[in-house]
């Protein structure tokens, strides 16, 4: 559980892990998920809990396999807050040392936009570049699945935002 969390970066969430089921059967939601190779665990659901009341609960629906299609983190934003604007997913192709890429992070960073960096030669090739962007040169910056370009597309997409 103390893994997912850091890797989902959830600093101001508290995780809580139900090991033996204890909470889990007594909530109904235990299940067994022998035939996925899972053994008995909780169904997925998440639940808005306020002074310890149970406000809303999104429950996965009863169907084979393991279903995730309510019980993610938009669908509950969604539910506290729906006017809330989603945060946009950005993602950028970077080189260690290229001035140009230490620009647009500045930039993402200037404009409260959190990002994952691809670091060339670190996991992410030049002709993984390439097939993304079509590009061979960083970096290459993405939001929302689109393709902004380099640092110059990038500080003219800001702009216009």
């Amino acid at each position: 559980m103390n893994e997912w969390a850091k890797d989902q970066g959830a600093d101001q969430i508290t995780f809580l892990p139900d090991g033996n089921g204890e909470f889990s059967h007594g909530m109904g939601m235990l299940v067994d998920k022998t035939d996925l190779g899972f053994g008995k665990r909780s169904w997925r659901y998440s639940m808005l809990v306020k002074d310890g009341i149970i406000e809303k609960m999104f429950i996965e629906p009863e169907e084979p396999g393991d279903p995730f299609k309510v019980s993610d983190a938009q669908t509950m934003l969604s539910h506290i807050n729906p006017e809330a604007a989603k945060p946009k997913c950005v993602s950028l192709f970077t080189k260690v040392g290229c001035p140009f890429c230490a620009r647009a992070k500045a930039l993402l960073d200037d404009h409260g936009l959190q990002y994952e960096e691809i670091t060339l030669g670190k996991g992410a090739s030049l002709r993984s570049l390439r097939a993304m962007a079509g590009a061979t040169t960083v970096p290459q910056v993405f939001i929302d699945g689109e393709l902004i370009g380099g640092s110059e597309a990038l500080e003219q997409y800001l702009v216009a935002v």
